[in-house]
């Protein structure tokens, strides 16, 4: 009888351990910089919209933007035999570890935003990040010229330039203030992408350069610290500011010009995208390589027209 009862707890245990690694291999998982902000939140619904309609578990690993973080993150993921993965990497230069990891375990690896330096994936889904900063940069250039302050200079809080993105956004933006006759009077780069190390940084910028007219915050929920920053500072109408990304609360700062422009890219938009492309892969149909999901330039006077657009694709309806 023990023999008997022995077998069946060990039949049980086996079977539990088969069911793990198929629920395992029918899941998916996001590994993300950070989930605090709302761009790879957005990004990561889209992702798992499309898990869920191929009927596959999701999962969003957070990394806290640090790499040493993401690659554990991405060990779990392997070890647990997921079906394949989608990363935005915390930055360029560490994402081949990744995907080195991936490839050894045979998972396939999507790419959404940011970008690698090597390395083997499936498909990269990218904003043209440049072209986006570029036409922010023309729209922020013709706000300040309409305003008569085409003779003050501008600031840029960037992105980590060790990230593609980062490099392609401020090389955009610089294009279009070069064109426009306006000086660059100040660059700070974001390490933890917060609304408070905005705040400083931008606090220091005004401080240092009486004549800073423009602002350019290459990212969304930062854009919230830099206008904190302008009103401690008084200097509120003085200072034309130009985000990237958006957030709900751009809406109503578009509607009153406290933001004269956003190129907004669209991360629900491209999480759907990338999900739909790892499963292509996985049903062994051909994935391009790279997949380009537009910018869509923002501004005070044109918030309104395009608003049903942006609730979804860069929202994720969390607008009403």
């Amino acid at each position: 009888m023990k023999k008997t009862t022995h077998f069946l707890f060990c039949a049980a245990m086996a079977f539990g351990f088969l069911a793990q690694v198929t629920a395992s291999a029918k899941d998916i998982v996001y590994l993300t910089p950070g989930l605090d902000l709302p761009f790879w939140r957005y990004l990561s619904k889209g992702v798992e919209s499309v898990a869920k309609k191929e009927g596959y578990g999701f999962q969003a690993f957070d990394s806290h933007n640090d790499a040493q973080t993401q690659l554990k993150n991405a060990q779990d993921a392997i070890a647990r035999s997921v079906a394949g993965i989608v990363i935005s990497p915390t930055d360029s230069s560490t994402c081949p570890s990744v995907l080195a990891l991936a490839q050894k375990a045979n998972i396939p690896v999507v790419i959404a935003d940011i970008g690698t330096n090597e390395g083997e994936y499936v498909s990269f889904i990218i904003s043209d990040n440049k072209e986006g900063a570029y036409e922010t940069g023309k729209a922020l250039v013709a706000a300040m010229k309409e305003k008569g302050m085409a003779d003050g200079t501008v600031g840029l809080v960037t992105i980590s330039l060790t990230r593609n993105n980062g490099k392609l956004r401020t090389s955009g933006f610089r294009q279009a203030l070069a064109e426009g006759g306006i000086k660059e009077c100040a660059l700070e780069q974001m390490q933890n992408y917060s609304a408070t190390e905005t705040f400083k940084y931008v606090q220091d910028m005004l401080t240092a350069n009486p004549n800073m007219k423009g602002l350019f915050v290459e990212t969304d929920q930062p854009t919230m610290g830099a206008l904190r920053a302008i009103k401690a500072a008084r200097r509120d109408g003085t200072i034309l500011v130009a985000g990237f990304d958006g957030i709900p609360e751009f809406v109503d700062l578009l509607k009153k010009g406290e933001i004269v422009a956003s190129g907004m890219q669209q991360p629900y938009l491209m999480g759907v995208r990338s999900g739909e492309a790892l499963f292509k892969h996985l049903k062994g149909e051909t994935v391009e390589k790279q997949i380009l999901v537009p910018i869509m330039v923002v501004t005070s006077k044109n918030i309104d027209e395009v608003l049903p657009t942006i609730k979804e694709t860069v929202f994720a309806n969390e607008v009403k």
